[in-house]
């Protein structure tokens, strides 16, 4: 694990812990830190919408029926 000084704003700092009911500034950041990738990635597949074209006979419940016996 990498270890790095940061200057952060001490007010947001606690107004943050308070919200979150995190106890340090390390679980704070992990916690920011997977709340922007869940974020970013949820973007990233809202604007694959209406790019995806499907063709008209296709079936996503033969297709999920395939892909569970596979496993």
């Amino acid at each position: 694990m990498r270890t790095i000084t940061l200057q952060i704003d001490e007010t947001l700092l606690n107004e943050a812990l308070q919200l979150t009911d995190l106890t340090t500034p390390e679980e704070l950041l992990h916690l920011a830190l997977q709340t922007l990738i869940q974020a970013r990635r949820k973007k990233n597949l809202l604007d694959l919408a209406g790019q995806i074209q499907l063709t008209d006979d296709f079936d996503h419940k033969t297709l999920r029926e395939m892909h569970h016996a596979a496993d």
